[in-house]
């Protein structure tokens, strides 16, 4: 398979490695995103257990609460540039807006909701892409619900380059939900607890780790000691 400037452009974004260790690793695994990550942290050349879930995108996170509801959602753009566009951030509050009143249950059923303007979500966006002059998407969101014996703890991070938003049952102490929330935006979990994570995930950690653990001349006899422990501290990292 031909390796393209493009693939190892990604996978450099993704691992933080050398782009000749990038092309390399593509060559190996014939071009297999997903093994050229493990290829290179198996060499030591990348920490890239959290760096490879990152998505090539720019825009903005936002957080709209209302009472008892709220949504979180991630509006994409081409640049970071685009977020300080008054125009981007009038387009970012009207979709949040719009989602916490129309709850819909998907991207698709979100894109062709229509606003109070008559248009749809999908149509709102391109005429605001025509006046930006960048591709703008509604990537993702989640609309929540709490109780009044609930609080909820919205964070934004950099602006909007994280959001986070928790749910405290049974306490109505909104200080330590957003504090909950700030710890998260820290962290950035993967998971809950280990439970979460599945049974493919760990075993494939567990072969990198082996691999790591070889790589370096430590002791076969050893190894698996070692592995188990390093993946405790994978699991610290994963899970919040």
């Amino acid at each position: 398979m031909a390796i393209t400037a493009q693939m190892v452009k990604e996978l450099r974004e993704k691992t933080g490695a050398g782009m000749m260790d990038c092309k390399k690793a593509l060559t190996e695994v014939n071009g297999d995103m997903e093994a050229a990550v493990d290829f290179l942290r198996e060499k030591g050349l990348s920490s890239a257990a959290k760096k490879a879930d990152r998505i090539a995108a720019e825009g903005t996170t936002e957080i709209v609460v209302n009472g008892n509801e709220a949504v979180i959602f991630e509006v994409n753009a081409e640049t970071d540039f685009v977020a300080k566009n008054e125009g981007f951030q009038t387009l970012v509050k009207e979709l949040g807006e719009h989602l916490l009143a129309a709850k819909p249950a998907t991207i698709e059923e979100a894109n062709e909701s229509k606003l109070e303007n008559g248009l749809t979500v999908a149509e709102h966006i391109s005429n605001a892409v025509s006046k930006i002059g960048e591709k703008i998407t509604l990537r993702r969101f989640e609309v929540k619900t709490k109780t009044d014996n609930d609080a909820f703890g919205p964070y934004l991070h950099m602006g909007g380059r994280i959001a986070v938003l928790t749910i405290l049952e049974g306490t109505t102490d909104a200080d330590a939900a957003k504090d909950v929330a700030m710890h998260i935006a820290a962290l950035n979990p993967k998971y809950i607890s280990r439970d979460e994570v599945s049974a493919e995930e760990v075993e494939r950690e567990r072969k990198v780790l082996t691999e790591q653990a070889l790589n370096e001349g430590k002791p076969e006899n050893i190894v698996a000691k070692m592995v188990e422990g390093r993946l405790g501290k994978y699991f610290e990292e994963m899970c919040s």
